[in-house]
């Protein structure tokens, strides 16, 4: 369909993940909804991307674990086509003097791994992932509703009534309960949430590139260092979702990303759901207080009380709807909100696998198949991050690469490859005198060297390069300040307070306006549980 009815019973602008997730649960309930993109493609960035003849790249997320099992069964996303490949082993981090670290969900192995290192971290090793998938566990529920507003905000910012207060209170119960059952672990578990990682690492571990191995996930999409405060929240994550098969697997979408977009888009389109896409929103109309539709960029007005934004906060309330639409407390906080980002995507096509000097291989071995890491030292992290601050990108970039390819043949011609880098620290901010669209090419190069010390056969096996700053992640993908979780993850920008204090429901001042994206508790990565509880909501208004 190419062109949208006049009326819907509700619109949801973006098709993103979220947004689809939310356009289905609302079809499911009986209700008319139209999903608007502003690109050719949907996936916001969950896509699948033919940037070459014959290669189907993941532009920008790249692997998955973290979305709701309950989504895919409410959804039936399987039989919509929807294939999750786990990796074994799920990390590798190679070394220059000839070692290296393979991790994953073989207990055993690992064992092995680590013991090549440290005995005592060997033995360590189970007991620092027991204990985080104990606190995952008891966190996890909270990702699937919706965060309580049990903050004492001021009038003016928001009042909030019986109902609403009699069902946060009793979340809020339960969640005490539910961290009783931590018992004697509850110091090292909030500690886990608000604290930093370097510490906590060094505490559990003597093994340096252990250590640097564990501390990328912690920093990875954030623009902070592994001393910074709410950094080891990051590093629940790798043991929560069970997406990939199992807790904690983390695995690729068969097709690429997009295939998860595809699978919601298919379900979506069998509840009714209307898909449009280069429709660009340009404003969500808004008379005395209450939503009335969107206006698109070429003048179409479609009549809508409900419209769901899967677009960030920034982008929501202060373009898509003007300031002065809000209250001032607001309007205030929401230009508060702190988007500050790090990261660059390189997508690159090889004529071969890299070949490690660590682990020799000219075909696709065990440590092509996970998340590799380069950066093997805690150092080499931390100095990563001090380039950034001062907004020069990282002379010694932190790179996280996967090769989808290694498990996944559908994406590339025969004997042809992927390779996604993940990098930090590329600064959205950067010193005066630089720009990113004239260092972008350069720093790129730079990852390659810094990546051919470990495969120096990867520059001659490049074929093709698409290189993604920050500011490009802004312009393509439409996230502010190229911030791939819609708003920094700190402590202050979470839960209750996620997008700000007080409205941590998906509601706005403005009655029918609702955020269903990653702007929305519980955040980034690709869960779907924003969209979800996002629905959750509008149905209970309707």
């Amino acid at each position: 369909m190419n062109q949208p009815k006049s009326k819907y019973d509700c619109v949801i602008v973006g098709a993103g993940h979220n947004g689809l997730v939310t356009a289905a649960y609302l079809a499911k309930a009986g209700k008319s909804v139209c999903v608007l993109e502003r690109r050719h493609v949907i996936g916001g960035c969950s896509v699948t991307e033919e940037l070459w003849p014959g290669y189907k790249v993941s532009t920008a997320s790249y692997v998955i674990s973290l979305f709701l099992p309950e989504i895919m069964r409410d959804l039936k996303l399987k039989e919509y086509g929807l294939k999750i490949l786990p990796r074994n082993p799920s990390s590798f981090t190679p070394m220059k003097d000839g070692r290296h670290l393979l991790l994953g969900p073989d207990e055993k192995q690992n064992r092995e791994q680590i013991g090549k290192f440290s005995q005592k971290d060997a033995d360590a090793f189970p007991r620092y992932e027991s204990l985080l998938e104990k606190v995952a566990a008891v966190l996890e529920p909270t990702l699937s509703q919706t965060a309580p507003d049990i903050l004492p905000v001021s009038k003016g910012l928001r009042k909030i009534g019986l109902g609403k207060k009699l069902r946060d209170m009793q979340k809020a119960w339960k969640m005490q309960s539910t961290l009783k059952s931590l018992g004697d672990s509850l110091p090292e578990a909030m500690e886990l949430l608000t604290g930093a990682a370097r510490p906590i690492l060094e505490r559990w571990f003597e093994t340096e590139v252990l250590k640097a191995t564990l501390a990328t996930d912690a920093v990875i999409g954030a623009f902070a260092s592994i001393s910074a405060p709410g950094t080891a929240y990051v590093l629940l994550h790798h043991v929560m979702g069970e997406a990939g098969g199992a807790r904690g697997v983390w695995g690729y979408v068969q097709g690429g990303m997009g295939g998860l977009a595809d699978s919601l888009a298919a379900a979506c389109q069998d509840l009714n759901v209307d898909i449009i896409t280069e429709a660009e929103v340009k404003e969500i109309s808004v008379d005395q207080g209450v939503a009335k539709g969107v206006t698109l960029s070429n003048g179409t007005f479609i009549e809508s009380k409900v419209v769901g934004s899967c677009a960030d906060a920034h982008v929501t309330f202060e373009k898509l709807v003007s300031p002065d639409q809000f209250p001032k407390e607001f309007s205030d906080a929401i230009s508060k909100i702190d988007y500050s980002s790090a990261s660059a995507k390189i997508n690159i096509a090889l004529s071969e696998p890299p070949n490690f000097t660590c682990l020799p291989s000219t075909q696709i071995g065990p440590q092509h198949r996970g998340t590799i890491h380069i950066g093997e030292t805690m150092e080499v992290v931390e100095k990563g991050y001090d380039d950034a601050k001062y907004g020069r990108p990282s002379e010694t970039p932190i790179l996280e690469i996967t090769l989808p390819t290694s498990v996944d043949q559908t994406i590339a011609p025969a004997g042809k490859h992927i390779m996604s880098m993940f990098v930090q620290y590329a600064p959205y901010q950067l010193a005066p005198g630089l720009h990113w669209d004239d260092i972008k090419e350069s720093f790129g190069d730079r990852c390659i060297e810094v990546l051919s010390e470990y495969a120096p056969n990867v520059p001659n096996a490049i074929e093709h390069r698409q290189v993604l700053s920050p500011l490009d992640l802004e312009r393509v993908y439409g996230i502010t300040g190229g911030n791939i979780m819609q708003g920094a993850m700190n402590f202050n920008q979470l839960f209750l307070m996620r997008p700000i204090p007080g409205w941590a429901d998906h509601r706005c001042p403005i009655k029918g306006i609702y955020l269903c994206g990653a702007a929305s508790h519980p955040g980034g990565g690709v869960m779907g549980a924003c969209g979800r509880n996002a629905a959750v909501e509008i149905l209970r208004d309707f």
